[in-house]
């Protein structure tokens, strides 16, 4: 039964969509960016401040006919996705006992390059899978008669109930398919088509490499674009087409190309400069990286506590009063030597400190995390900081929370002396007023690091039952006693004249 759904976009306009059951929340998410004229790659949906699952079709996402569903800005960064392939028979042997190969990938993958990953990348632990160049030679009834011409072998990609079977489907990143964390299953089958193989290896270098003129940055590159453009060369250079004399001498076994003389470099330079080896570390000093929130209210705030937690008792008035008493009492100045004392006191503090972890927050709320000891200055976390960004050119300052104490990029000021640090601290990222709007939209974190986010973890704190102080029983005054010692009450003579008639 055919329904609709309201979406609202950041600057207020609200459109309608016509949904079916079946209906994936992707379909939903680009009619509405189609009707509000804005790219939906930077956009996802949220309902009553949770945000969906856009690999689900609106029967299994729980919403309701009528929703109003909200778009937010997505994060620059990519996240890491589990990707599994299930290869089909008789690849599927040669990776014991399920025939899968697994590896985690960035979700601005598309997936033209994962299978490219999955052929030559560390996943195939340098086995023979060829998955994008395979070709079948022409049979009469499957019979060995025949001209032998080789016929290309589209791949056919099916996760959960949708198929991807054409090089327009294969554009599509795991984020375009709602895939933006956890893991997937791809399974993976061959159509035989009536293209041959030479045809078919001089369409897929064309059109690759259209897209990629397409889709190619025309801003500052950094690392990390530099091994993202040798991703994108590594795909347009597909093997060379197999020749006809091979297949004519074996008709019935399923010819794979040849590997040509650039192979070896290309796999060597895949090797070196992949941007999918999420597993490299930036530096020598271990790092941890921290996703951004997906919810815009913070953890802390979300959680509900007790409405006793706030309600004075009588130890907060107890302190009250003791703050006052001493507020009000006179107190001396210190001493020189007093001073000095103190003074010798905190060094000493600072001295004992062997290390400190220091967090970065970074303009698209992601976060890192290192460990520094008392001779690491502040050009050591600005280089760390350096090592983990997609573009390190631009200019940044590194602000200490709280006051406007900007840590020096230089190797003189110390981080746990020079700048008092006797704690975990968290850092604020700030862009230099120089660099431009174009250089902040980009994604800001390679997406070898991008990869090893994980998801902050509030512990949760176990409820404590305090004990309230009950008022003190009052102290009653000791009753008059006369037991004619003298020390009793007495009526006085004048007194007792009253009571005679």
């Amino acid at each position: 039964m055919a329904t609709n759904v309201k979406v609202v976009g950041t600057d207020l306009r609200q459109v309608t969509i016509k949904v079916n059951p079946g209906t994936y929340l992707t379909e939903v998410l680009e009619q509405a960016c189609t009707k509000l004229k804005i790219s939906n790659n930077k956009y996802l949906l949220k309902h009553k401040q949770r945000q969906l699952d856009l690999s689900q079709t609106f029967r299994t996402s729980g919403l309701i006919p009528g929703a109003r569903l909200e778009l937010v800005v997505r994060s620059n960064t990519p996240t890491a996705v589990n990707v599994a392939l299930q290869l089909p028979t008789p690849e599927s042997s040669l990776f014991p006992p399920h025939g899968r190969i697994s590896e985690k990938l960035p979700s601005d993958c598309t997936i033209w390059q994962i299978l490219r990953q999955f052929e030559s990348g560390k996943a195939s632990a340098g086995k023979n899978v060829n998955i994008t160049a395979r070709a079948v030679p022409q049979t009469n009834n499957g019979t060995q008669a025949g001209s032998g011409q080789l016929y290309y072998e589209m791949p056919n990609i099916v996760i959960e109930n949708r198929t991807l079977s054409t090089f327009v489907d294969f554009q599509k990143t795991l984020a375009q398919l709602g895939y933006n964390s956890g893991g997937i299953l791809m399974r993976l089958s061959f159509q035989k088509t009536t293209q041959s193989l030479t045809d078919a290896m001089r369409e897929i270098e064309e059109y690759f490499k259209s897209q990629e003129q397409e889709s190619m940055p025309q801003k500052a590159q950094g690392t990390d674009t530099e091994e993202m453009e040798g991703t994108s060369k590594g795909i347009s250079e597909l093997p060379a087409p197999a020749s006809e004399a091979s297949a004519t001498s074996k008709p019935t076994e399923v010819v794979a190309p040849p590997v040509s003389n650039k192979e070896p470099a290309y796999i060597q330079n895949n090797a070196v400069n992949h941007s999918m080896d999420i597993d490299e570390q930036p530096g020598q000093r271990s790092v941890t990286i921290f996703s951004a929130p997906t919810s815009s209210t913070p953890i802390a705030a979300s959680r509900l506590d007790s409405e006793d937690d706030y309600a004075p008792d009588i130890s907060h008035a107890k302190a009250h009063q003791k703050m006052l008493k001493s507020l009000g009492e006179n107190k001396r100045l210190l001493s020189y030597q007093e001073l000095e004392e103190k003074a010798a006191i905190e060094e000493a503090k600072v001295a004992a400190i062997k290390s400190i972890k220091i967090k970065v927050r970074f303009p698209d709320n992601f976060s890192a995390e290192w460990t520094f000891g008392p001779a690491d200055t502040g050009a050591s976390l600005y280089s760390e900081v350096r090592g983990i960004m997609a573009n390190s050119s631009p200019s940044f300052k590194l602000v200490l929370p709280g006051t406007r104490t900007i840590i020096k990029d230089d190797g003189d000021s110390k981080l746990i002396k020079g700048y008092q640090l006797n704690t975990n601290i968290l850092v604020n990222f700030l862009w230099d007023d120089s660099v431009t709007a174009d250089v902040r939209c980009q994604p800001f974190l390679k997406s070898s690091v991008a990869g090893q986010a994980r998801q902050v973890v509030v512990p949760d704190v176990p409820e404590i039952e305090v004990k309230e102080e009950g008022p003190s029983a009052p102290v009653q005054a000791p009753k008059a006693k006369n037991d004619g010692d003298g020390s009793g009450f007495k009526k006085p003579k004048w007194l007792k004249g009253f009571g005679k008639k």
